[in-house]
């Protein structure tokens, strides 16, 4: 079997394993899978390969790749109910990524004032209650990344967007969030989600995104 049917088997596997499986089991079935497609792969490239060196590249990948994986539990079900339930009516979208991540997408209108990156007043009540599902799921990890618009030159948008992150993270931590536990980056306007020819579109690629994630344990 060459390695591409190799990886295919076994990403088809993990697909249809997973249909019955909890959210956390699916969680670290889908980083085996991964890991051992992986595996294979590198396993058939080296020199000798073959269906027996794949074989033991899919064991070990799909072993990483258990441990690697972000699970759904369900303190993290719990989480994105309580964020959801804060935020309605806000415009704030809360989501399940398909990595198992939990996914806050705060636009400008709550967040931050064009070309500023203190905290809003109506953004504050967000993150306290962000902060207190922190505090219960201790066990996750927190991304920070700012986004602007295209108004301005890279010069100014990319430490904007990083000055961004970093404000949020600041607040979450005044809150009792340990910040070693916050990653934040700031990608200026490289990442638009609408067009940046009206003030509306604008207005969406200005935000902030916030993922928790919970890795496995293996």
């Amino acid at each position: 079997m060459t390695k591409s049917a190799i990886a295919a088997t076994i990403v088809l596997m993990t697909a249809t394993g997973c249909a019955d499986m909890s959210p956390t089991q699916r969680g670290t079935a889908q980083g085996a899978g991964i890991g051992a497609g992986l595996g294979a792969i590198l396993g058939a490239t080296t020199s000798g390969g073959g269906g027996g060196r794949a074989a033991k590249g899919a064991a070990i990948g799909g072993a990483l790749g258990a441990v690697a994986g972000n699970i759904w539990s369900k303190r993290m079900e719990q989480q994105k109910q309580a964020m959801e339930q804060a935020t309605r009516g806000t415009g704030v979208q809360v989501s399940q990524t398909s990595d198992n991540r939990l996914k806050l997408e705060i636009p400008s209108d709550v967040s931050f004032d064009t070309g500023r990156s203190d905290i809003k007043s109506n953004f504050q009540p967000v993150l306290d209650r962000f902060a207190s599902t922190l505090q219960e799921n201790p066990a996750t990890t927190v991304t920070i990344i700012g986004h602007t618009d295209s108004t301005g030159t890279p010069d100014i948008n990319q430490p904007l967007s990083v000055d961004r992150a970093a404000r949020t993270r600041d607040y979450l931590s005044n809150r009792g969030v340990n910040p070693n536990r916050i990653t934040i980056e700031g990608r200026g306007e490289r990442e638009p989600i609408a067009s940046n020819n009206d003030a509306s579109s604008r207005s969406r690629n200005r935000r902030v995104e916030i993922y928790v994630a919970e890795r496995g344990q293996g």
